[in-house]
């Protein structure tokens, strides 16, 4: 056997025309619909409704006035309905970065306001993000 390295040139009839999903990920073309990410369900949906109404609630009761001038945007899962993503406005008065420690510090009232709130075995976890408002 011949220990001598074969030169491109000599792979070139292997090779095809360049096609149109040459230079894709090939994970992406092997891709199950099952391993998709999931839309939030009927049920999933009724939960961050739910969790939206009793935040609206506790960020009236908190003591923090910067809490109490946020509002809640929105709440949907991320990835599932274990871990919620809550999307906080903020008015053009109060500085973000002020926004985002002070529902730091008041995350665990605001998750138990929310376990208190829906009847689940275990309450989801909630992660903040701010948006101007």
């Amino acid at each position: 056997m011949s220990r001598r390295r074969q030169k491109a040139d000599e792979f070139r009839h292997l090779a095809d025309d360049i096609g149109p999903e040459d230079g894709t990920d090939p994970k992406d073309f092997h891709a199950k619909p099952w391993n998709a990410p999931k839309q939030a369900s009927r049920k999933g949906k009724q939960l961050c409704a739910q969790v939206r109404q009793a935040l609206d609630g506790a960020f009236a009761a908190a003591r923090d006035p910067v809490i109490q001038a946020t509002s809640v945007v929105g709440v949907e899962p991320a990835p599932h309905s274990g871990r919620l993503r809550v999307l906080v406005a903020v008015p053009p008065d109060v500085i973000a970065q002020h926004a985002v420690e002070a529902l730091a510090r008041a995350s665990g009232f605001l998750r138990s306001e929310v376990a208190a709130a829906i009847s689940r075995r275990y309450a989801p976890e909630l992660v903040f993000e701010v948006v101007p408002g």
